[in-house]
């Protein structure tokens, strides 16, 4: 890792002697397993690392002034660069907003200790079985002088701890329950109760970790070569694999090499951009010339909400194998998929009742200072960052489709904003892309790299991953009014 990864050069260049003067005494040096930060996008696209709109290649040690800064950032806060900050770097601008804010959330000063806000980040992580994020936390929580204990099993962690399981579970995948009551349980529990604050870091911590548990998983994030599946001491064969990689889940460049994002455009594919393009423009006209009444606006969200409880995947393909890791939550086949099976209804949650902006930002900052500013600030970034490209179209208005990912998400979880006509939505997300929304955002562990290749088949890799940014922080910011909304009942 410190070989190719570190983006200090003295540092680099040391580590490499070493390792030569380690093969030189016999002793095997490991090497990646598969290719790349990520199993979704092509090895290519990692050679330069190129940097979508801005016509450059990067590498680490061959950056500029910005990409260096962030990456001895990310160095210096996580002793490692890893790779879901080599596949979030194809976009800076987020990047460092959300570096900014996980470093506030784990190491600066707030109501949580260090090894409590690692561990909480295991419990959200598992609800996923996203076994990359729970490795790493567990190599921090012992890092920061964690019991190993506690990592035998949730049952062996403090009962204050334990006691956060059912709020995790339902922050995770049914949100809508949550009541003022589930707040009062925590806080009044006598000796293992939370403060106001205590509670708040917590919520903000899990929300964090479940939605970057879909961005692992959307994204195809690949462990690092130091991590569990990252590595193998099985030499290359000639056609650089071997069958020891396929059994590990890696499939060989030709899997790699048949994706599709960003590959030669092929008549469907390019006919698909310009139908998109066309439904815009058709839909900017149709605003422009008449607007649907308030009746008709609602009545389109029932059905857009209904429909999303009926969008689900026929895949076959298996998702990447993942250790077990559900020792770490309780009431293991608790999950979405049974509130969509059984049909069960999610009451409507009206953003002009409470809302971020005016009422959860407020709530935030005041009980974590500074946290509700950093959460904010990622929040509009994610909604408002464009190129003003897409595909191989420049200068092109995307506010509309923008908006439309974001509020199809938030309609999954009953979230609806009045001056929205949620008939937009069905124009401009075809069924691909919608299973691929639901997928990453309410079963990531179910999401196929078929999937991911899916949809949007002549957009660039960079591109798709704007895309699980929006579907990072919508699915967070989602989680967070239902927690803060129930918070906020409680202290009133």
């Amino acid at each position: 890792m410190l070989s190719k990864r570190c983006p200090f050069r003295d540092v680099r260049e040391r580590s490499e002697t070493i390792l030569g003067r380690v093969q030189e005494l016999g002793i095997r040096i490991p090497r990646p397993l598969g290719h790349g930060p990520s199993r979704f996008i092509p090895e290519k696209e990692w050679a330069g690392k190129r940097i979508w709109s801005r016509q450059k290649t990067i590498q680490v040690g061959n950056e500029d002034a910005m990409m260096h800064t962030l990456f001895a950032d990310s160095f210096a806060t996580l002793g490692r660069l890893d790779n879901v900050t080599l596949v979030m770097v194809f976009h800076p601008q987020y990047l460092e907003s959300f570096l900014k804010t996980q470093h506030y959330l784990l190491q600066m000063d707030g109501p949580l200790p260090l090894h409590y806000r690692h561990y909480i980040g295991i419990m959200a992580a598992a609800r996923h079985q996203c076994s990359y994020l729970v490795n790493l936390h567990v190599n921090d929580f012992l890092h920061v002088g964690g019991d190993p204990k506690w990592l035998n099993g949730l049952e062996n962690a403090p009962q204050k701890l334990q006691n956060l399981g059912e709020l995790n579970k339902m922050l995770a995948h049914r949100p809508w329950l949550i009541t003022k009551e589930h707040i009062e349980q925590l806080l009044k529990t006598e000796e293992n109760s939370w403060s106001l604050a205590e509670l708040i870091h917590a919520v903000v911590l899990l929300t964090h970790y479940h939605s970057l548990a879909s961005f692992t998983f959307g994204c195809g994030i690949s462990p690092e070569i130091d991590c569990e599946g990252g590595h193998t001491f099985r030499p290359p064969s000639v056609s650089n694999y071997c069958i020891c990689d396929i059994t590990n889940g890696y499939h060989g460049v030709d899997e790699n090499h048949a994706s599709p994002a960003g590959s030669i455009p092929t008549t469907e594919s390019v006919c698909e951009v310009e139908a998109l393009m066309e439904k815009m423009k058709q839909l900017q006209e149709c605003r422009d010339e008449e607007e649907a009444s308030q009746e008709e606006m609602a009545t389109r969200f029932e059905r857009e909400k209904r429909e999303s409880m009926f969008v689900c995947s026929s895949e076959d393909e298996e998702s990447a194998p993942a250790r077990d890791v559900s020792r770490h939550f309780e009431d293991t086949s608790y999950g979405y998929k049974d509130f969509s099976r059984h049909g069960m209804h999610v009451p409507t949650f009206r953003v002009q009742d409470y809302s971020w902006e005016d009422h959860g930002y407020s709530l935030v900052n005041r009980l974590y200072p500074d946290v509700g500013q950093l959460l904010d600030e990622k929040f509009h970034i994610a909604y408002n960052l464009t190129y003003n490209t897409m595909a191989m179209h420049k200068d092109v208005d995307t506010s509309m489709l923008r908006r439309a990912i974001w509020n199809y998400i938030h309609c999954m979880f009953g979230i609806r904003y009045d001056d929205y006509d949620y008939g937009e939505i069905n124009q401009l997300l075809d069924r691909s892309f919608k299973v691929y929304i639901k997928t990453v955002v309410c079963t990531p562990e179910k999401t196929t790299k078929r999937m991911y290749d899916s949809f949007w088949r002549q957009f660039e890799h960079s591109e798709k991953v704007h895309v699980n940014l929006l579907l990072v922080e919508a699915r967070m910011q989602a989680e967070l009014l239902y927690a803060l909304r129930a918070i906020t009942r409680y202290m009133t």
